[in-house]
């Protein structure tokens, strides 16, 4: 039986890196991954084959609607989406191999096959051949992550009723795509489809899109995809799908509750995800669950099983490849005796539409149920001239600050690479930084970045320079 300080079950983000830092910590460390490729959903089916559809579909996008806008000019583009999708497992292929190259640097074992508990320190790894082989570890790291959720009521054939995983491996290019959920995901890959040029129906129960960002960003974002061709039925619950040959029935009931159907000849079903358990043989070590089938842990990430952690998408709080990184660190470095911390405030969201959204800290919404007295700054990106440059001036920056201390509670984004400009945020945050802080710091034109002085500037009593 092999022995190990540490193991860990899952690979992905979560995973593998809080194995790197077990093994940088000096433990003997192990990982499980029952499929045969490490990285987990975030790699190989979720972060980064989507973001490689996302800017094929925006540079044919750009090459069909925007060349001509700067002085190129092209025969009329066609999209390949076999190629795109080609590419696409090349990204992942690489990446991938990449965390296979970190765990032989890193010296940390790797087991193919499916991990469960025999007992809180036996872990069983189930082979494809039928073979297995047991593990006898001092600590175990569940990160076996999450899956695509689903109605009730659908059956998805994967084929023409699909989740996202499907979604990224299609044959062809819709005709009509429905997709049910306007939330990140649904928004992402139905944007990347609708740039190739299907039409794209997206159906939210909630009466807005990425319900769990800041208003403002929701209602922006809104109208930018809708600009761009997207339909959206807000208010609206889905009551049935059904598949005829190639042909997709959702049938629904508007906000009135009158009954509506939408025909399509896919429908991607986008209502979130949850965390995968199954197989894992909890019950065998003794580890609980909570009421919505997560695992449970403590403020250090630890289960009532003492020696057992869980972290990422299989614990509570937001489903973020970055946030399981943050708490796979955590654990390693708790396990070494180290006190490591994680504000979860701090943990940034972010959309990969175009434009891009993201958020960190507290929402308007939030701060006034909570009746907090603050301020507000924005600043359109029209108003900036490196987006006038670039072509890109849809969106804004929203900067809130507490109305007597000034500090920075939330900093909320959409525009051009706004996914990266939020880092800057998160920076000044973690430091507690004042509006009146971010609006002195000099920042280099021209930029997107001048837009997140801008806001701050605005918010400290309205000194905007540029609008």
């Amino acid at each position: 039986m092999s022995q190990f300080d540490v193991t860990i079950i899952g690979s992905g983000p979560g995973g593998y890196v809080a194995a790197i830092r077990c093994a940088q910590l000096g433990f003997k460390t192990a990982i499980i991954e029952k499929y045969s490729t490490l990285g987990g959903t975030c790699l190989n089916v979720g972060c980064i084959p989507s973001k490689a559809l996302l800017d094929s579909s925006e540079h044919f996008y750009n090459a069909k609607h925007s060349f001509a806008d700067h002085g190129i000019i092209i025969d009329e583009p066609k999209a390949d989406l076999a190629r795109m999708i080609a590419r696409k497992n090349e990204v992942v292929d690489v990446t991938t191999k990449g965390i296979d190259f970190l765990m032989n640097k890193n010296k940390i074992e790797v087991f193919t096959g499916m991990g469960s508990f025999e007992s809180a320190t036996k872990i069983n790894v189930a082979k494809d051949d039928g073979s297995s082989e047991s593990i006898d570890t001092k600590y175990v790291i569940i990160a076996t992550g999450s899956k695509p959720a689903n109605l009730p009521f659908i059956k998805l054939d994967k084929e023409r009723v699909i989740t996202s995983t499907e979604a990224l491996e299609l044959k062809e290019i819709p005709k009509h795509l429905v997709v049910i959920g306007g939330g990140v995901i649904g928004l992402e890959i139905g944007s990347i489809y609708k740039r190739l040029g299907a039409e794209v129906t997206v159906i939210e129960y909630l009466d807005k899109i990425i319900a769990v960002m800041d208003g403002a960003l929701s209602k922006e974002l809104l109208k930018v995809l809708k600009k761009q061709g997207i339909k959206f039925m807000l208010s609206t619950a889905v009551s049935g799908v059904e598949r005829n040959g190639d042909s997709i029935k959702v049938t629904a009931k508007d906000k009135k509750g009158e009954e509506v159907t939408i025909e399509g000849d896919y429908c991607l079903v986008s209502v979130g995800r949850k965390p995968y358990t199954e197989g894992l043989g909890l019950e065998k070590a003794g580890v609980e669950l909570d009421e919505r089938g997560r695992v449970k842990t403590n403020e250090k990430l630890q289960t009532n099983v003492s020696n057992i952690y869980a972290i990422g998408d299989v614990v509570a709080g937001a489903m973020l490849a970055h946030k399981a990184e943050e708490e796979g660190t955590m654990v390693a470095e708790l396990l070494a005796g180290q006190k490591p911390h994680i504000d979860y405030n701090l943990i940034p969201n972010v959309v990969y539409t175009w434009p891009e959204v993201s958020g960190v800290g507290q929402t308007e919404e939030q701060l006034k149920e909570a009746g907090r007295a603050i301020k507000v700054g924005t600043f359109p990106m029209r108003a900036l001239g490196r987006s006038r440059a670039s072509g890109d001036t849809d969106g804004l920056i929203k900067i809130i600050a507490d109305e007597k201390t000034d500090e920075v509670l939330g900093v909320h984004m959409i525009g051009a690479r706004v996914a990266d400009l939020i880092a800057e945020a998160v920076v000044a945050m973690e430091f507690r930084a004042s509006a009146e802080d971010i609006a002195r710091m000099s920042h280099a034109h021209p930029t997107y970045a001048e837009a997140v002085k801008e806001a701050a500037l605005d918010a400290t009593g309205k000194r905007s320079i540029h609008s």
